[in-house]
């Protein structure tokens, strides 16, 4: 078993808090030959026609994820920027006073400089697989943590109340997507990892 840190926004890990969030994908790099990865059996690598070599970066099923987000530390406290303005957290855990307000310019440092002391969220690999981005279902992308896709017919937050109500949280990932990496990287369509994971206690 091996344990590798992994970057999520404040939105991302309050939907991992929600237990709402089980995948996460990004993007394979190198990009493989056009007709994708493929892994013969029992090996832990994917190859591309050209036969190239590629090993998931986050790990193999079994293996552990520590969440960074960001977050604020001082010597005697620290907060972390998903739970600010949440209003149902856990009683046992440590909040700076001013967590509970807007407190962006007050000293926060970005995910990538988490170090693994302050991590609160570890997750279990269960699975990791390979596809094309735009592969993605209307389930998965759910289980990416869109809650709410909204209505295709109304365009109204759902429950919208309509007569024929067509929930679509794909779209809503997509434009996720986008604000993280870039209206091009939607349309290049890339093959990607994905990586379900459940969290540990």
């Amino acid at each position: 078993m091996k344990e590798r840190p992994i970057l999520f926004s404040a939105p991302m890990v309050r939907a991992l808090l929600n237990c709402t969030k089980s995948q996460t994908r990004r993007v394979v790099k190198p990009q493989p030959d056009e007709d994708g990865l493929s892994r013969p059996i029992g090996s832990p690598y994917w190859h591309d026609t050209s036969a190239r070599e590629y090993r998931c970066p986050y790990g193999q099923p079994g293996d552990r994820l520590w969440v960074r987000e960001a977050f604020i530390h001082e010597p005697a406290d620290y907060c972390w920027e998903a739970s600010v303005s949440i209003p149902s957290r856990p009683s046992h855990t440590t909040y700076r006073a001013d967590c509970d307000g807007d407190t962006r310019g007050a000293g926060w440092k970005p995910s990538i400089h988490m170090p693994r002391n302050l991590s609160r969220i570890d997750l279990e690999i269960t699975a990791v697989r390979v596809e094309r981005l735009h592969d993605i279902s209307e389930t998965d992308a759910r289980a990416e943590g869109i809650i709410d896709g909204g209505c295709l017919n109304c365009g109204n937050p759902e429950p919208c109340g309509c007569d024929s109500p067509a929930p679509d949280a794909r779209e809503s990932f997509c434009h996720l997507w986008q604000s993280i990496n870039g209206e091009k990287s939607w349309h290049a369509n890339p093959w990607v990892w994905v990586v379900e994971f459940r969290p540990l206690p």
